[in-house]
């Protein structure tokens, strides 16, 4: 559970570099460098974020409908924080998250 908070976390920070910083930029002050560097670490995060969701939908009690909408958050800006904040942190002491949802 702890790597796929912190990559969920990590992907989401890198997608919000990507788009607010690394491409504004690229197209508005012609320096491509940031695109360069953050989209393969944004694509990196985001294949891990994907690939650990499936391997711990199980763990996490998550069914079908959690686990399609917790892979779609990887698409948008800020999702993946709310998917870790909601559904994977743990609530109280250890108790996983989906008993709070």
């Amino acid at each position: 559970m702890r790597a796929l908070r912190i990559v969920s976390i990590a992907e989401a920070i890198s997608f919000l570099v990507l788009l607010l910083i690394a491409m504004p930029l690229k197209h508005m002050g012609d320096m491509p460098q940031g695109v360069s560097v953050v989209g393969p670490i944004h694509g990196v995060l985001f294949m891990a974020y994907i690939g650990l969701a499936v391997m711990a939908r199980e763990q996490l009690g998550w069914n079908l409908g959690r686990t399609v909408l917790a892979l779609a958050a990887a698409v948008l800006p800020v999702a993946p924080f709310l998917v870790e904040r909601f559904w994977i942190r743990p609530v109280g002491k250890g108790a996983p998250a989906k008993e709070a949802a």
